[in-house]
């Protein structure tokens, strides 16, 4: 495998040390409606975002650079080409080199999430990859020779996604109300496009400067990605409209209330799939929730309060659907990466390692 090395950009991007809040800092009700505010509305200017959230807009911007600085919340914007594989693959580690194989995978640019769980397998991947030759690369060159990976045909386990029915760009905090939602969205707003056209070089630019900090400055990404302003306004619009461009404002979820993150593999039916996938996703708890290929066909991974919690949502679950059966449950103990965020034990933003493919096969 070709030797590759990585970069890791300091959060926030300006390089500064984040100032960290204390331990047990919560956020308010108000830091979540602004959290909210953003997942609805990413670049609506701080006069928008004010309205619905009920504050004026310099409180709103200097509370917003607080939790940034804190690591307590976070905008990135990156592509997902449907044409590329996503792949959720387990991983079982030595206890002795379970930090060290964590490290290592934290900084490798395709592996864009990375939880440490409970169960036999120790890390969960969230990877992608330019096609299934790559991805069969990752899997036998790179996690094959990591010292550290146990040995064995068991040691790695890869189920391929087949389908989204929510992921995290999709949601929300749920701290205010459908009359607030309202007003964040303009009622001119431009509809979906009917012709998506390709993503260019210069989107790629632009979405690169914005991997860090979703909110930049219209004239610092002109100034970066060497477009004029009117140019990158207008691809920014466009940008925010494409079906395969997500930006998505993160939050630190220990400080946000949902310590506890619960992942169920469940088996449906195939001619339920499709119904069953959908109504999970539309869950409040659901953060990610697709189809894919292997024994259990669908992965739902949520945020809870409590690990009583857990217990609960699986009732309701397996009540509404009685022909779905859930094979494997865990816990997450530490998220070590989020779409490209690192994180530290409490769940705060401490660095960004920007999401990408690279070419891995020889």
């Amino acid at each position: 495998m070709h030797a590759m090395a990585f970069s890791v950009v300091p959060t926030p991007v300006s390089g500064t040390a984040p100032r960290r809040p204390p331990e047990s800092a919560a956020l308010s009700e108000t830091d979540l409606a602004l959290v909210e505010a953003l997942q609805v509305a990413p670049r609506a200017p701080w006069t928008r975002i004010a309205a619905a959230v009920g504050i004026d807009a310099t409180t709103a911007a200097r509370r917003w650079n607080w939790l940034v600085r804190g690591g307590l919340a976070w905008m990135t914007a990156y592509a997902a080409p449907p044409g590329m594989p996503v792949a959720y693959i387990d991983v079982a580690c030595r206890p002795d080199r379970l930090h060290d194989v964590g490290a290592r995978l934290s900084a490798t640019p395709h592996v864009f999430s990375i939880e440490r769980t409970a169960g036999p397998y120790q890390l969960l991947l969230y990877v992608i990859a330019r096609d299934l030759t790559d991805l069969d690369a990752f899997v036998t060159d790179c996690l094959g020779r990591t010292d550290g990976v146990r040995d064995g045909v068991s040691a790695v386990r890869v189920s391929l996604r087949s389908r989204t029915y929510r992921e995290g760009s999709g949601w929300l905090v749920h701290a205010l109300d459908s009359e607030q939602r309202r007003r964040l969205v303009p009622r001119d707003g431009h509809p979906a496009p009917r012709h998506v056209p390709p993503l260019g070089e210069a989107d790629a630019r632009l979405l690169r400067a914005l991997g860090g900090d979703g909110r930049r400055p219209c004239a610092e990404l002109a100034r970066e990605c060497a477009l004029s302003e009117t140019t990158v306004r207008r691809r920014l619009a466009r940008l925010q409209r494409h079906p395969d461009v997500h930006f998505r404002c993160d939050v630190a979820q220990r400080a946000a209330g949902w310590p506890v993150i619960a992942t169920y593999r469940l088996s449906v039916p195939a001619d339920e799939l499709a119904a069953t996938g959908a109504a999970l996703a539309a869950l409040r708890e659901t953060r990610l929730c697709v189809a894919v290929t292997g024994t259990a066909n669908l992965l739902l991974s949520t945020w809870v309060r409590s690990t009583a919690e857990c217990h609960a949502l699986e009732t309701r679950i397996r009540r509404r659907f009685p022909r779905l059966r859930v094979t494997e449950r865990e816990l997450t103990l530490h998220t070590l990466k989020r779409m490209g965020r690192l994180l530290d034990p409490q769940g705060r933003a401490i660095g960004h390692v920007p999401p990408g493919v690279a070419r891995l096969a020889r």
